[in-house]
């Protein structure tokens, strides 16, 4: 852990510097998981009061300003996974919600920001059944089409259910898949029960990448959020990600740390990298600002590119736009000028 502050992003005409350059980003190295070690799950070990110490200083002692905060804004739009998950969405929302995934930022304001190039977000999130609305909105688009899937929001459907409704999203196009898991498991301690059902999820993604979501405001303890990443990473999981965003409390920060020490522990074990994806109540742009100084502090820059490392918001955006449109007018807008679906 490092106490010093972040290393300040590019400028804003430079925010994507590295070897990603926009678009879809490539495709990592895939996890291909490790066989269950139930003596490193069970070692697993969290002081909860050092952990939320440390959570408080990503916001107390941290200041980004000025271009720097601009750059930084325009790096979280990058790793964005824009998202409908409501119970009345329709064809015409996701319709909307691509072509705000195409353009994010009004290209007037691209233009004063000295952005020479288009920006679009990391990808959009549906249910199954938005799927074919969004693949078509998403044709020849560099941005990503993830699916939520297995029981998604309870994950309490049979196993072989939750697998068929994988493998039919996979089918209809998705490039990546949201699962959520089986909370019973982490709350009874069955790890073994938690590994096979992940593994089983791995399988019926075959090339497509699994994202697991541990559902951490559900789990009770830090320490089940910490072991309950470990064993989706083992089980071979590509990202491990905090919320639904149905949960009474979604991504916090302190869940962020316990989930991205837990992905440092295992680079360091196994040699794999592993994603980290907040998501659910992230509606502020000084949110995002916290969330990327995390992993830049926790796990380095590396993960700070969309090949691991997501946002999932709606919401989100329409604030990032009002606080870029702040920078340079001085001046904030008001929220509806700035719609996402």
């Amino acid at each position: 852990m490092t106490n010093a502050d972040p290393e300040p992003a590019a400028p804003a005409g430079n925010v994507a510097a590295g070897p990603w350059r926009g678009g879809a980003p490539p495709s990592p190295a895939r996890n291909p998981g490790v066989a269950l070690d139930l003596g490193w799950v069970r070692g697993v070990r969290i002081n909860r009061s050092a952990v939320e110490r440390r959570a408080a200083t990503l916001t107390a002692r941290r200041s980004i300003k000025k271009a720097w905060q601009a750059a930084w804004l325009l790096k979280a739009v990058s790793v964005l996974d824009l998202t409908t998950l409501a119970g009345d969405d329709t064809p015409a929302r996701v319709r909307r919600l691509c072509a705000k995934a195409h353009r994010p930022i009004s290209v007037d304001l691209l233009d004063a920001l000295g952005m020479g190039r288009a920006l679009s977000v990391a990808a959009v999130c549906v249910y199954h059944a938005m799927l074919p609305s969004a693949r078509a909105a998403l044709a020849g688009s560099p941005v990503r089409l993830a699916a939520v899937s297995a029981g998604f929001p309870a994950g309490l459907s049979a196993l072989e259910t939750r697998v068929r409704e994988i493998e039919a999203s996979v089918a209809a196009g998705a490039a990546e898949i949201d699962i959520v898991i089986h909370r019973g498991h982490v709350l009874t301690g069955d790890w073994q029960a938690l590994y096979d059902e992940v593994r089983a999820f791995r399988e019926a993604c075959g090339e497509v990448h699994l994202k697991a979501i541990v559902a951490a405001g559900d789990l009770a303890t830090l320490r089940n959020v910490g072991r309950a990443s470990l064993v989706c990473m083992m089980a071979g999981a590509d990202f491990v990600k905090t919320s639904t965003g149905k949960e009474g409390v979604n991504a916090t920060l302190p869940f962020a740390l316990v989930m991205a020490r837990t992905i440092r522990d295992y680079h360091e074990r196994t040699g794999h990298r592993v994603g980290f994806k907040a998501a659910g109540g992230i509606g502020a742009a000084k949110a995002a600002l916290a969330y990327q100084t995390l992993m830049n502090e926790e796990l380095g820059r590396d993960w700070l590119r969309p090949e691991l490392f997501r946002i999932g918001a709606s919401s989100l955006l329409g604030d990032i736009e009002r606080q870029l449109e702040h920078h340079l007018t001085g001046r904030y807008s008001a929220f509806n000028r700035h719609p996402v679906a």
